[in-house]
């Protein structure tokens, strides 16, 4: 049975410890409780103790348990270790790394999958300073669920509210490969912590991203509202992994992505002949929104407005790029398709799974009222659906560098899983 570590901190959220505990306890994990001396103000150790089944520990300098190295062998006993809630406080040690009482020891001591569902007010969420810690923390590799948004026990409303224990304790067995854990693939194998942990590494990726301009004079165009900041995160994500990333850009304003190769260019056909060439690869994600059709012709100079009325504008169908490479010999051993929809998201994935050949298909409600801040298509968040063959996962709505932290999560597993069976 797979351990799990839960580090209790200090906010009112703590209450929630028990429930939480129960949860990953339903989920087939063992659960060990490490509480900080400012959770105890919210939660008993006895009551941990008694829906754990195990000791809750609490001291540094507890002689018994440091005569055996205590912090280390805490984080040596468990596979993955969870914060949660975890607070801005417990978020900058670990940022930092310093280490002055038994969680923040504990931390620094693990080389496992660590997680973090953070709770908090709103204004210290959004303080810069702990913005700079998240950023800092998903570099270094840590995984995070939440928070949400909601009503908060200090009366405001906002970003900060932890994650339901039923949400953290599904994501924790997901993370570990769990028998019900909910990844694709049969990815029954743990993760590795750390942004250079090689869990992909000798492994090559094809990611297109962002849209294509199929050109109707030299000024207009044909397009969409595709940012491109999902399939850079994605590359971001994979890249950190140890994979040789080659991402194939549409038009966008975003930067490059450190340590993935870039491949820029404009049109739907540039981008099919920029495919093929990088084949044969071991992953393609394809995310860019390409265009279906293109101007018959392109006209050599700026079309002007005339009293006749509307040009003559006849449109060609792009070729496919996605259904191209299902159908190729040099096919990629796991290849994933996004939808983009407006309805039925789940049925039209189903389809577009098929008609493809893919083994996976991200499916994305980029409806102008989905409820996503800026929608989907242009915003920074996302909220994606994974369809396979035989099982669907909702993502949930979250930050897409989150939705790409965890689809890389579920590609390693995949990967680990043919590697062990």
């Amino acid at each position: 049975m797979k351990r799990v570590l839960l580090i209790i901190g200090g906010g009112i959220a703590a209450y929630k410890a028990p429930d939480l505990v129960r949860q990953l306890r339903a989920q087939g994990l063992a659960v060990r409780c490490l509480l900080t001396k400012a959770a105890e103000q919210f939660v008993s150790p006895l009551s941990l103790a008694s829906v754990s089944g195990d000791k809750v520990y609490e001291n540094l300098f507890d002689l018994t348990d440091e005569a055996e190295m205590g912090h280390i062998q805490l984080s040596r006993d468990a596979e993955l270790i969870l914060v949660a809630p975890a607070t801005a406080d417990l978020m900058a040690k670990a940022a930092q790394g310093i280490a002055n009482d038994l969680a923040s020891t504990t931390l620094l001591a693990t080389d496992k999958p660590v997680m973090l569902a953070p709770a908090m007010n709103v204004r210290m969420w959004k303080h810069a300073a702990t913005q700079r810690n998240l950023a800092q923390l998903k570099t270094d590799g840590l995984h995070f669920v939440g928070p949400e948004e909601g009503d908060m026990a200090c009366g405001e409303f906002g970003l900060g509210r932890m994650s339901e224990p039923s949400e953290i304790a599904a994501r924790a067995a997901a993370l570990l490969g769990g028998a019900d854990a909910p990844l694709l693939g049969g990815a029954h194998a743990p993760l590795l912590r750390g942004a250079q942990a090689p869990l992909l590494k000798g492994k090559k990726v094809l990611i297109t991203a962002g849209p294509t301009h199929e050109p109707i004079d030299p000024v207009r165009y044909i397009a969409n509202r595709s940012s491109g900041k999902q399939g850079y995160a994605i590359a971001g994500a994979l890249a950190a992994m140890g994979a040789e990333v080659h991402l194939v850009s549409g038009p966008t304003a975003l930067a490059d992505v450190a340590g993935v190769k870039m491949h820029r260019l404009e049109t739907a056909d540039e981008m099919y002949a920029a495919c093929h060439a990088l084949l044969p690869v071991d992953i393609g994600v394809m995310t860019a929104a390409v265009a279906d059709w293109r101007p018959d012709v392109c006209a050599d100079q700026k079309l002007k407005k005339t009293e006749t009325g509307l040009p003559d504008l006849a449109l060609r169908e792009n070729r496919d790029i996605l259904a191209s490479l299902g159908a190729s010999d040099k096919k990629p051993e796991l290849l994933i398709g996004f939808a983009a929809e407006t309805h039925n998201v789940e049925a039209f994935a189903r389809d577009k799974l098929a008609r493809k050949n893919c083994d996976w298909i991200i499916a994305n409600n980029v409806a102008l009222d989905s409820g996503i801040e800026g929608g989907v298509m242009g915003g920074d968040e996302n909220a994606a659906t994974l369809v396979s063959q035989n099982n669907v996962e909702a993502f949930g709505q979250m930050s897409k560098t989150e939705t790409a932290q965890k689809l890389a999560e579920h590609i390693a597993g995949y990967f680990n899983s043919r590697k062990t069976s």
